[in-house]
């Protein structure tokens, strides 16, 4: 049976849109591979590592009928970019082993019986539908992404919280020492949803949406979510996502804005960055530290290393508050400049010894809280 015929570039794009996720060691094998699903002229692809489900559909052409069969998601996918994107490439069944063939290139692949591979097992209680332009929900992701813990012992901290009310999507990331929250407006209202996704799901769905263009009708292209008691489900561009959520409570990340700061510096993004970056080489490699000194009118910049080497950097600001010194790890500093797009950020600082708010002048759905750090 010939599984499916189509040009490379369509076969690839496919296949690539699912095989994110898959794992090159694991310990079920049968993990590392895609299922290749034919149900009459449809054609659906589905991968999984157990936490995350991804399933597209296509129409690659081949014969018409029932099928299903496993193979190797990288293996297929390597021999397939070694083919000119324009040769057409036929799949065909033959017992227990898949043949690609492209041009003169022929490939005999192993397979692994499709009723084998563990499909993820669909929540009974998702919440109500709603819809976002992918594009906005990629922007969210990147403002908070970077605030995620990596392998926190607090698992609840290695992922994003989406909290979805009334008209209102709110993500927020922290690690423990700086917070980033984003928002966007919803067209419908809905009731109070809150769901952690995992680290691992959140930077696939980054990968796979989509940023720019428009749909075929016009539209810009969007991405539905449906949110369950342990499940999260995306619908978008032809693909449906299945995720199991982080359980446990995520902290309060209100009582964590700082309200109320006194003092307050606009200035440009891309300069201060620079200044920063500057800053952080003769900064130590565990510490990295870095000390803000604030005076009407200037804004300096020092970092200092164990081998008694130092930075310093002067900044004319527009600034009449409060004359400190308050000490950052500067790589939090240049993470949450080197994600925003705007020109401008705003500094809100009360003393030494509180948080810090940056926000965003042209976008009020924007807040990163860092904490200072002594030096």
């Amino acid at each position: 049976m010939i599984v499916l015929k189509a040009a490379q570039e369509q076969i690839l794009a496919a296949l690539q849109s699912v095989s994110g996720i898959v794992e090159r060691r694991h310990t079920l094998p049968i993990l590392a591979n895609v299922l290749i699903r034919k149900n009459g002229p449809e054609l659906e692809l589905i991968t999984s590592d157990l936490e995350i489900q991804i399933r597209t559909q296509a129409q690659l052409g081949g014969d018409e009928g029932n099928y299903a069969i496993t193979v190797g998601a990288k293996k297929l996918g390597d021999i397939l970019k070694s083919l000119p994107g324009d040769q057409t490439v036929s799949l065909t069944a033959n017992q227990n082993k898949l043949t690609l063939q492209g041009g003169k290139s022929r490939f005999t692949l192993q397979t692994l019986p499709a009723e084998d591979f563990p499909l993820v097992q669909e929540a009974a209680d998702f919440g109500p539908a709603f819809s976002i332009p992918q594009k906005t929900l990629k922007l969210l992701i990147s403002q908070v992404h970077f605030a995620m813990a990596v392998h926190d012992i607090r698992y609840y901290l290695n992922g994003i919280l989406f909290v979805a009310e009334g008209k209102t999507l709110t993500l927020v990331a922290t690690d423990g020492h700086r917070l980033a929250l984003s928002q966007a407006t919803l067209d419908v209202e809905i009731p109070k949803q809150e769901v952690i996704l995992p680290r691992k799901t959140v930077l696939e769905l980054q990968r796979l949406l989509k940023d720019d263009g428009k749909a075929k009708d016009g539209e810009e292209p969007v991405i539905e979510m449906r949110f369950a008691g342990n499940q999260a489900k995306f619908s978008f561009g032809g693909l449906e996502f299945v995720t199991k959520l982080v359980e446990g409570k995520f902290p309060d990340y209100n009582r964590v804005i700082p309200k109320n700061h006194k003092n307050h510096i606009t200035l440009g993004r891309t300069t201060l960055l620079a200044s920063l970056q500057r800053a952080a080489i003769l900064t130590s490699e565990k510490f990295k530290g870095v000390r803000m000194n604030f005076a009407p009118g200037t804004l300096g910049i020092a970092s200092s290393n164990a081998e008694q080497e130092e930075a310093k950097e002067e900044l004319d600001i527009d600034y009449g508050g409060d004359s400190f010194e308050i000490g950052f790890n500067v790589g939090y500093l240049m993470d949450v400049l080197a994600n925003m797009g705007q020109d401008m950020v705003t500094v809100s600082l009360q003393d030494a010894n509180s948080s810090a708010l940056i926000t965003n002048p042209e976008y009020e759905g924007f807040k990163y809280v860092v904490m200072p750090m002594r030096i």
